[in-house]
């Protein structure tokens, strides 16, 4: 899978309806062999940055599974491997940090949709699927870099 191709399958899963942690970790799923089923409901209850707490962006809680499903650790002894995957999602936190400002649900939201939109649901249309799209591309750059 491209980059593109990966980008559109997470933007086309979330105009589906999935959510944006959803979106993200169901794009990369069947490359670690995780299926689509056990992916959903893991990465379910992370939209709305964190259960519509509007904490962590859920687009970047679903890159952050991703991330674990590549550099993670197994080992609870493994320090070097836990270390390293930590510091993977440092770095997309900062990359989106870059893009967006912040990698805050609520913050993104209050940049760049109203509160209106946010009570119509716009959002959606507004930002999110463009920070899903963005969050897949950074992933995508990691785990394959």
């Amino acid at each position: 899978m491209t980059k593109q191709e990966a980008k559109d399958k997470a933007v086309a899963l979330f105009d589906e309806g999935y959510a944006c942690s959803q979106s993200v970790l169901l794009t990369f799923a069947s490359k670690f062999n995780l299926d689509e089923q056990t992916a959903k409901l893991i990465s379910s209850t992370f939209g709305g940055g964190m259960g519509r707490l509007r904490q962590k962006c859920g687009a970047v809680t679903g890159g952050f599974m991703v991330l674990g499903l590549k550099y993670g650790n197994a080992n609870p002894k493994d320090m070097e491997t836990k270390l390293a995957a930590y510091r993977k999602v440092r770095v997309l936190n900062r990359l989106v940090e870059e893009i967006h400002g912040t990698s805050n649900c609520d913050e993104i939201l209050k940049k760049f949709a109203t509160e209106a939109d946010v009570a119509e649901r716009k959002h959606h249309k507004i930002i999110c699927r463009k920070v899903v799209g963005d969050v897949t591309e950074q992933v995508y750059d990691l785990i394959n870099s």
